[in-house]
Order: C-alpha cells, then sequence, then structure tokens
C-alpha cells in the first residue's frame, strides 16, 4: 500500500484536472480485473456487486493547487489559488500546464517591501509564478491562462513511521480504497474516487445519485494540529495515535449509531482509533449525507501535519489501521445497525 502511496502523491492532479490521477487509479484496478467506469463528471466509479445494503466507499483524488489566470507583460504569472495559505507558497518550486514546465513562487523580496507589507502575510495576488519567461510572448510559448498549477513535492520517508508527500489529502485515502477493493465484502459495494472535493464537493454530489448508497464511508486525509504551542482539544487529530473517526465536521454531524459501530469496530478488532476533534473543514460525507432521501456517513480519517501544503506528514501505522478499520467494517456487516 505505501508503494501506491507514493506514486499516488508524485502524480499532478489538482481540483479539476485529476486525469493523470485517474489514469493511474484505471491502471492498478485493471490489473485487479475489477471493471470500472468514468462518469461525465470524472469521477472513477466500481461496482461489486453483492447483497444486501448497498455500500459506497469513497476517497477524493483531488489536491489542493492552483490555475493561471494571466500572464503579465514581463512573463510573470497571476494565479488564482484555492484551499492554500499564502504563507506556505513563496519560494516553492511548481509544474505548470500540461507539459509540466517548472517554476518558482515569488514574492516582493523581504527587504524592499514597506512597513505595513511586513507586518502582514502577503496575499495570493501580491504573490506570482516566476517560469524564467523574458516577457508576455516568451511565456505563451510555453503556458496559457486555465493550467493548472502543482506544487513538485516528492514522496520521503522520515524517520520510522513518517512519510512525507505533498497531496496526502487525499491520496492516502485512495491508496486505502484500492487495498480495500482486493477483499470481496458480503454487501453491494460502491468505490468512488471523486473529483473536485477540493472546490466543494463537486464530484460526490454527481457520483453518490449512481451509488445510490444507504450508507457511505469516507476515507480521508485530515488535519493533524498536534503542535508544541496547540492546546489539547485543538489538536483535531494526533499523528501516531490511530485513525481518527469523525463525530462532526463542518458539512455532517455523524449518526450516533454509525459513530458507536465505527468504535466497536475498532475495539473489537484491537484497532488503536481517536476523534477527530473540531467542526471546521469538511469531506465528501457532506454532499453524500444530503442527496437522494438521505445517507447515513461515517468517516475514518489519517491525522496528516501541515495538509493544504506543498509537504505534509502522515504516520505509517495510521494509515495501515485506517485500512484495517475500513475493512474490519464492511466485513461485520452491521450496515442494518446504523440506518
Amino acid at each position: 500500500m505505501l508503494g501506491r502511496l507514493e506514486q499516488l502523491t508524485n502524480i499532478y492532479g489538482v481540483s479539476g484536472d485529476e486525469g493523470r490521477v485517474r489514469k493511474y487509479l484505471k491502471g492498478a484496478l485493471d490489473d485487479m480485473g475489477l471493471a470500472h467506469k468514468t462518469d461525465a463528471m470524472g469521477n472513477l466509479i466500481v461496482h461489486k456487486a453483492g447483497k444486501g445494503r448497498r455500500v459506497m466507499v469513497c476517497a477524493h483524488m483531488d489536491e489542493v493547487g492552483m490555475i493561471v489566470r494571466g500572464v503579465l507583460e514581463n512573463g510573470l504569472l497571476a494565479y488564482e489559488a484555492a484551499g492554500l495559505d499564502p504563507r506556505v507558497v513563496i519560494s516553492k518550486r511548481v509544474a505548470v500546464g500540461r507539459d509540466d514546465v517548472p517554476g518558482v513562487i515569488g514574492a516582493k523580496a523581504i527587504h524592499l517591501q514597506n512597513r505595513e507589507e511586513f507586518k502582514r502575510a502577503l496575499a495570493h495576488d501580491e504573490l506570482y509564478v516566476d517560469i524564467g519567461a523574458k516577457d508576455r510572448a516568451d511565456a505563451l510559448k510555453y503556458v496559457k491562462p486555465g493550467d493548472r498549477i502543482c506544487f513538485t513535492t516528492k514522496f520521503e520517508r522520515l524517520g520510522e513511521d513518517i512519510v512525507k508527500a505533498k497531496a496526502l489529502d487525499d491520496r492516502v485515502g485512495c491508496a486505502i480504497l484500492l487495498e480495500l477493493l482486493k477483499n470481496d465484502y458480503e454487501c453491494d459495494l460502491w468505490a468512488v474516487f471523486t473529483v473536485q472535493e477540493e472546490l466543494g464537493l463537486r464530484g460526490a454530489k454527481a457520483a453518490v445519485w449512481t451509488a445510490a448508497p444507504d450508507v457511505a464511508l469516507v476515507l480521508e486525509g485530515t488535519t493533524a494540529n498536534d503542535m508544541p504551542k496547540a492546546k489539547e482539544h485543538e489538536y483535531v487529530t494526533r499523528m501516531g495515535h490511530g485513525p481518527a473517526v469523525t463525530f462532526m465536521d463542518g458539512g455532517t454531524v455523524a449518526r450516533p449509531r454509525m459513530f458507536k459501530a465505527l468504535q466497536q469496530t475498532a475495539k473489537e478488532a484491537g484497532i488503536p482509533y481517536q476523534f477527530r476533534q473540531g467542526s471546521r473543514g469538511g469531506t465528501d460525507g457532506g454532499a453524500i449525507n444530503k442527496a437522494l432521501d438521505g445517507c447515513v456517513v461515517g468517516g475514518i480519517s489519517v491525522g496528516c501535519r501541515y495538509i493544504h501544503s506543498p509537504a505534509s506528514l502522515a504516520s505509517v501505522s495510521d494509515i495501515q489501521n485506517a485500512y484495517l478499520l475500513a475493512h474490519a467494517f464492511l466485513q461485520t456487516k452491521k450496515f442494518d445497525e446504523v440506518l
């Protein structure tokens, strides 16, 4: 599974441009002998027919990134960003467009900033992407407005239990979902790799009508704020403390029976787990639970430090235990109990 995760996180796939990620996943599914389809939105869907309740398990393919919104006369690129803190992008290497044109995100040098600029974080519209072009005409030979911009951070192991990569939110969920698809479950399983989650859960809003689930399970990389000055109740999650079970986020409130079922499953299987604290942020579950006649949604997350940035960290043991918890839940057949 870690090999898959390394390959997945190294692929460029910002929201709205998930094609390379989808191509990789389709190849993996073909190798597993699993039929799949891609809907008009770009969601990749696998249906493993079974008896009983319709269960949707999903993870999103897209990562946070930027898009070129204009090319300046001096050859620099103005960009639009979604879900990115401008404080973490300055001087970072990026790839632009289909040809992966290399560039660097730049800002006014610190010794040229006025007093007001020096005291605050610069906004995205005060930053630019520099691809080394001498002027606008030169830049347009290589890039154009509408091209996607992605960080080029590579997967790396840190210490014994930590991995560093871009896009752990949510390629970690994609890697877990691929691993789950190696197994057979008695439920009527719909595995969905969604698009454009970071832009408002757009892919899930479409895919849920195909899966029409009774129960859904969202696999996600979420915030780990276990930092020195954070209070314990502000951690959201802690790396190395097991997968996080969600009771509430910005888009859903877990049905008590579903929340309890995931905890019981973890206890019965001897899997360490924690709670995802706090109500900020959200997942595809926020779209799924409000579709059709409503759907019971559960969330299993891997706590990642520094998500929505060029490089984030996650615990290998948390990733493995998140898979084990999702697998155990699908095996327990507790779907009627949570409805």
